[in-house]
């Protein structure tokens, strides 16, 4: 019998990347990763993995007659699509919408309309910036039933997505699931996210940069996790039902940074606050219950301070990964005041 293929689209980027080396590192499946090579992904995400089980194809998830190419070959049990694909930086929204509608609404539609005509199992990626955000006093978490309130065009397009998602399984009876994940961490993510962009800042000498008053919250995720979330859900999840994945790592980005600072020998103090982001959600806060109680998830990483420790040593590790990124990145940054 054959192993099973995968599509990953987004693969080269940082999450998908994650999950193409997990999967082959823990099951036999070949992977095609479908990929932009956009400023956030990188071929070099996919370095060192066995020769024979993954191929790259360069192109956009919006293209109907390559996605059509691609996902035709994905007749056989346990074949997949797994989407990952997105523009995911808020900041970049703010100042552009128009490439995540492209990328995250009209890419997820040519997706499922492939899976529809080849009747094959399919995953989609989403985020927890879907359901906007909770007092930073509220006890509760986000769950499975919570309602869609998205405030920025990245998660109001990932809304989208979501919904065309479910009214595909509903009325077309594609074979789907849907995650929603609290924000991750861990290598090969872009410089311009929040945790790489400290961590590189340091070993530049530059001091980390806080939006506002660093209140806000997040629940923070190893990518690791995440991975084997989703490998878990494409196992044994119910077609037509959503799972939120969450490894109960809420910090403020105030502390973060702290941590940050104190990981790699500096005073906890030692930043600088700017101008707040417009329309900056409060908090995140995922009950990954469903998923652990029903699929018998549990994270690797529930500690976030060994997990971060691990992430500060990986980009010291591999500065050659990064620093080609690093100068546009904070130029970017530099003209907003950032």
């Amino acid at each position: 019998m054959m192993s099973p293929h995968l599509l990953v689209t987004g693969g080269a980027g940082f999450i998908g990347s994650n999950f193409v080396h997990h999967v082959l590192a823990h099951t036999d499946a070949r992977v095609t990763v479908l990929d932009k090579l956009t400023y956030a992904s990188s071929a070099a995400s996919l370095d060192g993995l066995p020769e024979g089980r993954v191929r790259l194809v360069e192109g956009d998830v919006a293209d109907a007659a390559l996605v059509e190419e691609l996902v035709a070959p994905l007749t056989g049990e346990g074949d997949a699509i797994v989407h990952y694909a997105a523009e995911s930086h808020n900041d970049n929204s703010l100042a552009d919408p128009s490439p995540f509608l492209h990328t995250n609404f009209t890419g997820t539609f040519t997706l499922l309309e492939a899976a529809r005509r080849h009747g094959t199992r399919y995953h989609h990626i989403s985020t927890d910036e879907v359901y906007g955000d909770l007092a930073l006093d509220d006890p509760e978490r986000f769950t499975e039933t919570t309602a869609y309130n998205p405030s920025s065009p990245y998660s109001a397009t990932k809304a989208g997505s979501d919904l065309l998602v479910r009214a595909w399984v509903r009325s077309f009876g594609v074979q789907a699931t849907l995650s929603n994940c609290s924000n991750n961490y861990g290598p090969r993510q872009h410089v311009e996210k929040f945790i790489p962009r400290q961590i590189t800042n340091l070993i530049d000498g530059i001091r980390p940069r806080l939006y506002g008053m660093g209140e806000n919250v997040r629940d923070w995720i190893h990518a690791d996790d995440h991975s084997s979330a989703v490998l878990t859900i494409l196992e044994k999840g119910r077609i037509g039902e959503t799972y939120l994945i969450g490894a109960d790592g809420e910090k403020s980005n105030k502390e973060v940074v702290e941590l940050i600072l104190q990981q790699m020998g500096r005073e906890a103090d030692d930043f600088d606050h700017v101008t707040d982001r417009p329309g900056h959600d409060l908090r995140y806060a995922i009950d990954s219950t469903k998923l652990r109680t029903e699929l018998g998830w549990t994270p690797s990483y529930p500690d976030f301070e060994a997990g971060l420790a691990a992430t500060v040593d990986w980009y010291r590790g591999n500065e050659a990964w990064w620093r080609g990124q690093k100068a546009a990145t904070e130029a970017k940054y530099a003209k907003a005041g950032q």
